[in-house]
C-alpha cells in the first residue's frame, strides 16, 4: 500500500537525477483564476515519466537488474525507462505501439533502449511486453499501476507544495492514472483542503468512465492525438487511489486540447504535447471550478511530433477564433469577390485563402459558392464580420 514515506524516499533518490520544475505564472490561461504551470515538459526526457521509472528501477534487486527490464509505452515512459536503465547499467527493451511519434521512438533508442514496435495502441504494446517478459525473464516496469512508479510521480506533489503552500486547485492529466495517483496522494496527505482534478481526452476516457460507474471499465478503442494518455483501461491500484483521493475527473475535446497547445506556445513560449496540455485545456474552458482559486496545471510532457504540430496549431487557431472559414451563396458575376474582400478588410480580417465553386448546391443555376478562410482575432471579431456580410446582403451557407 502506498505510503507518504515512500514518496519522500523517492524524492531523495531522484534528487540528483530529475530536474526540479519551478512553477510558471500563466494568468492568460484563465483570467478568472490565478493560474500557474508545473512544467514537467522541461524534464530531461521531456516528461514526468522519468521520475517513476528511475525510482522503480532503483528499487530492483540485483537479480532483477541482471535480467534486464522491459516496459511498454506510448513514448514518454519508454524514454524514462531507457534513461533510468542506462544510468544504472541495465539492459532495457521497450515495446511501443507502431503509431508512436517518430520523435519518441528515436529518443528512446537514443537513451540506450532496444525498441520493439507493436501493431495497435498502447494496450497492444502492453500485452506484447508481458509476453516477452514471460518468454525472456525480463523484469517488467509498469508505466502506471505500480506503487514504486506511483511514489516516484508523487514527488511532483511534494515539490508543488514546497513552492506554493497555499495552492487551492491542482489539475492533472490522466492516462492510466499513475501520475495523478501519486500527486493526489501526496497533496491530500499534506494538505487535505486542496482540490485535485483529473483530465482525460474525450476519445480516451477510461478513468472518467470507470469513476462514473464505480468499477474499472475497458474501452473498445481510443481516439485522440494525445497519444500519451490514450489508454483503454486504468490500473487496479490507480483506480482505487483516484477514487479515494481525486475530487473529480473531466474530459476535454480534441479542439480544446489543440487550443491549449496553441495558448501555451503563444502566451508562455512552452511546447506541450496533447497529453501534457489537457490540464490547461480544462482550466481554459472551465471544465473544473477554478474561478477565484490559486490553480496549478500540471503540464506533463512536451514530446509532440513536429509533423503533427502544424496541424494541431491550425486546429487550435480555429477553436480559439484565430481563423474563420465562411461559405457564401453568391450570384456568379464580376465584383462579388471584391465586395466580400472589402468587408473582411474593413473589419480587420485577413483573407488567407479563397475557393470559388460554380457547381454548388445553390438553387440558382447562375449561383456559385465562395469559401473564404481568414485570420481573425477572436469569436467576437468573427461575429462582427458575419454580421457585416449579412448586412450587405450576402447569404451565408455555413
Amino acid at each position: 500500500m502506498l505510503q507518504l514515506d515512500a514518496i519522500y524516499k523517492a524524492a531523495h533518490v531522484l534528487k540528483e537525477v530529475v530536474r526540479r520544475t519551478d512553477l510558471i505564472y500563466a494568468p492568460q490561461i484563465n483570467p478568472e483564476s490565478t493560474v500557474y504551470l508545473k512544467p514537467e515538459n522541461l524534464q530531461f526526457t521531456g516528461s514526468f515519466k522519468v521520475r517513476g521509472a528511475y525510482y522503480k528501477i532503483s528499487q530492483l534487486s540485483d537479480e532483477e537488474k541482471a535480467r534486464g527490464v522491459i516496459a511498454c509505452s506510448a513514448g514518454n515512459h519508454a524514454q524514462g525507462v531507457a534513461l533510468a536503465a542506462t544510468k544504472c547499467g541495465i539492459k532495457s527493451l521497450i515495446c511501443l505501439p507502431e503509431g508512436a511519434p517518430i520523435s519518441k521512438v528515436e529518443a528512446t533508442k537514443h537513451y540506450g533502449a532496444e525498441v520493439c514496435l507493436v501493431p495497435g495502441v498502447y494496450d497492444d504494446a502492453y500485452q506484447k511486453a508481458l509476453q516477452l517478459r514471460d518468454e525472456k525473464g525480463y523484469t517488467f516496469v509498469h508505466p502506471f499501476d505500480d506503487e514504486n512508479v506511483i511514489a516516484g510521480q508523487g514527488t511532483i506533489g511534494l515539490e508543488l507544495l514546497e513552492e506554493m503552500p497555499d495552492v487551492e486547485v491542482v489539475i492533472v492529466p490522466i492516462g492510466g492514472g499513475g501520475l495523478i495517483s501519486g500527486v493526489a496522494y501526496a497533496l491530500k496527505a499534506l494538505k487535505p483542503s486542496v482540490k485535485v482534478y483529473g483530465v482525460q481526452a474525450l476519445g480516451a476516457a477510461s478513468m472518467a468512465n470507470s469513476i462514473l460507474h464505480s468499477r474499472i471499465e475497458r474501452l473498445h478503442s481510443v481516439s485522440t492525438f494525445a497519444d500519451g494518455i490514450a489508454v483503454k483501461e486504468p490500473g487496479t491500484n490507480t483506480f482505487d487511489l483516484v477514487n479515494q483521493y481525486v475530487d473529480g475527473v473531466v474530459t476535454v475535446t480534441e479542439d480544446e486540447i489543440a487550443a491549449a497547445i496553441l495558448a501555451l506556445i503563444e502566451r508562455q513560449r512552452i511546447v506541450a504535447e496533447g497529453a501534457g496540455a489537457v490540464s490547461v485545456a480544462a482550466a481554459m474552458f472551465n471544465k473544473v471550478p477554478v474561478k477565484g482559486k490559486k490553480t496549478v496545471c500540471l503540464v506533463s510532457g512536451g514530446n509532440i511530433d513536429v509533423t503533427i504540430l502544424s496541424r494541431v496549431i491550425s486546429r487550435g487557431m480555429a477553436k480559439s477564433g484565430r481563423t474563420y472559414a465562411v461559405t457564401l451563396d453568391l450570384i456568379d458575376k464580376p465584383g462579388q469577390l471584391l465586395g466580400v474582400s472589402k468587408i473582411v478588410a474593413e473589419q480587420g480580417g485577413n483573407v488567407i485563402s479563397v475557393h470559388h465553386e460554380r457547381n454548388s448546391e445553390s438553387a440558382d443555376v447562375t449561383g456559385c459558392a465562395l469559401r473564404v478562410v481568414m485570420e481573425t482575432r477572436n469569436e467576437e471579431h468573427i461575429a462582427s464580420i458575419r454580421q457585416k456580410l449579412l448586412d450587405a446582403g450576402y447569404v451565408i451557407m455555413k
